[in-house]
């Protein structure tokens, strides 16, 4: 679909009321449990999940929130499962992260691509908790270059079995997980040939060994490390997908925890906000509340603003899932980038705004802060990302660009996992866009959209025109065109939402949503005039020369004595 597909965006998604009510019960009984049994500061502290933690969690069903009822699960939408995650983002990092590695990537690629054997075999005790799944991908030479997998799987000579030999690293759930979602080449290295990535289903058997715990800044509770295996047999019928398919299933199951991950976003930036909230109205300056100063309220409302679209572009995406929509790589990788870009922001002004006592161990925001910082980095780092959206978001059906198109195919080797994903359809960026659904209050600001994404699809056409396949080198342009992006599919997300929010309560009851509506739209507004001005500026390449000399140098050249 196009940046902005009407139908697909119009109206905003809303939970089916039964599932509503389902989730409500499961939101309570996590509140509960929070409130009785997690101390977030003592995981943090002895960097451990204490088991009966764990336990509880699997008994309240978390561990099988996205699994059909037939195998043991709740069966929960795409969206139901955002809101789960959300609540668990606001509660414990560390807890988060594990019940997301688990379902959120560990076991995904099952759903998605497992055979009916297969889910049978593994889903109903993925389900219980009985068993824990985690997802190996990265190794010590290859991160975001998944092309670049050197842990292998060879078939034996009788066809039954691969033996898999290697090692991943920062896995996790690495320490008690019982399956593993692994990556492995099943060619042989051939230079200048892309190598056969398969999808394996590895139970820990014999030759499966994990290293110590990693010491971390954040998410200290969660179980990282690092994962061998030395010859380790595994049945053919544990291939996941076909073989030789594995980046398809890589990838896939990255779109679907890249979610997982903005829900978390979400769900942190909100109590976050709720913190800022009442420590404003709490700490006083010059005897009066320092709420009540302009550069508190600026950032309280900029943090809600931006918290707003987070969660209305989180909330869209996993309603375009919810209706069949196959491919949201594109909407997913946006979510992921603006959802840690947006938390992190919240958890820096949170810890401004209680100042001396923010930095103190013995308050929460210290440690909020260092477990926001790895969302920036993990599930694809946020820099290979824009250059994800930027390329998949300019391939055009036009037939000038096709050339191009093929041209762009080569280069983006580059980015391993993306390269089979970055041409994988023609986004049409480029027809005048008219908003019809809008609500009429918000008009100006769905014209101010409609001019920005007819500007994006002039530039991006510009720049490809003028560049064609060395547009894969441009990383500085890349990064305007994303971030174009990313704050249009927010603003399309904000104006479905709130014309939603005006249908069902009118003007006057939905006038919260229009402010922080608005708020946003001038937000943008800066962003975007400041990008779609000049996509290409000349000291790109002075940032590059310098760049370069710093690299010739060693680091900081100068000294005064």
């Amino acid at each position: 679909h196009g940046l902005i597909e009407e139908n697909l965006v119009f109206p905003y998604p809303e939970m089916q009321p039964e599932e509503k009510e389902n989730v409500t019960l499961i939101l309570d009984n996590i509140r509960k449990f929070a409130d009785s049994e997690v101390d977030a500061a003592k995981i943090d502290r002895e960097h451990h999940i204490p088991d009966e933690l764990l336990s509880k969690m699997k008994e309240l069903g978390l561990f099988g929130l996205t699994i059909a009822e037939e195998h043991g699960g709740f069966g929960l939408s795409a969206t139901a499962y955002a809101r789960v995650m959300q609540e668990m983002g606001a509660i414990d990092a560390s807890l988060a992260v594990t019940m997301g590695a688990h379902q959120s990537i560990g076991l995904k690629g099952i759903l998605l691509f497992g055979t009916d054997a297969q889910k049978a075999q593994y889903l109903p005790s993925l389900a219980t908790g009985e068993k824990v799944a985690a997802f190996a991908l990265t190794e010590p030479g290859a991160g975001s270059d998944a092309a670049s997998i050197t842990t292998r799987a060879e078939l034996s000579d009788d066809g039954t079995h691969y033996l898999l030999n290697g090692s991943k690293i920062w896995i996790t759930n690495g320490a008690y997980a019982d399956v593993f979602t692994v990556f492995a080449r099943t060619s042989a290295p051939d230079p200048g040939v892309k190598p056969r990535i398969t999808a394996l289903i590895v139970d820990r058997t014999e030759g499966l060994t994990h290293g110590p715990a990693e010491d971390k800044l954040g998410i200290r509770g969660s179980s990282t490390t690092e994962i061998f295996f030395d010859n380790v047999k595994v049945p053919v019928e544990n291939v996941l997908g076909e073989p030789g398919r594995g980046f398809k299933v890589a990838m896939q199951v990255l779109n679907s925890g890249r979610l997982g991950l903005a829900s978390g976003c979400v769900g942190a930036s909100k109590k976050l906000i709720q913190m800022s909230t009442e420590r404003v109205q709490e700490r006083k300056a010059f005897g009066r509340p320092i709420g009540e100063f302009g550069m508190i309220k600026e950032k309280i409302a900029r943090m809600t603003a931006e918290t707003y679209a987070l969660e209305s572009m989180t909330y869209l995406t996993t309603g375009l899932i919810d209706e069949g929509v196959h491919d949201y790589s594109l909407e997913s990788a946006i979510c992921k980038v603006y959802g840690s870009e947006t938390l992190w922001y919240v958890v820096n002004q949170t810890l401004q705004i209680a100042a001396g006592i923010g930095y103190m161990a013995e308050y929460p925001y210290e440690r909020m802060l260092r477990d926001a910082r790895i969302n920036l980095i993990f599930e694809g780092t946020n820099e290979i990302l824009r250059a994800f959206i930027a390329l998949s978001g300019m391939q055009s059906p036009g037939k000038q660009l096709a050339e191009v198109a093929k041209a762009m195919r080569e280069p983006i080797k580059g980015f391993g996992i993306l390269q089979d994903f970055a041409i994988h359809k023609a986004r049409s960026l480029v027809r005048r866009e008219r908003l019809e659904r809008v609500h009429p209050a918000l008009r100006a600001e769905a014209v101010f959209f409609e001019e920005a994404a007819a500007e994006l699809a002039q530039r991006s056409e510009q720049v490809l025109r003028k560049h064609g396949r060395d547009i894969a080198e441009m990383q500085f342009v890349q990064k305007r065109i994303a971030d174009v992006a990313i704050d249009l599919y927010a603003l399309a997300s904000v104006l479905s939402r709130t014309t939603r929010a005006i249908e069902q309560k009118g003007e006057s009851g939905a006038q919260r949503e229009l402010n922080l509506t608005n708020a946003f739209a001038i937000l943008a507004k800066g962003r975007l005039d400041d990008r779609l001005g000049n996509m290409e500026r000349d000291s790109d390449e002075l940032l590059k020369a310098i760049a370069g000399q710093t690299y010739e140098d060693g680091g900081y050249p100068f000294d005064i004595v």
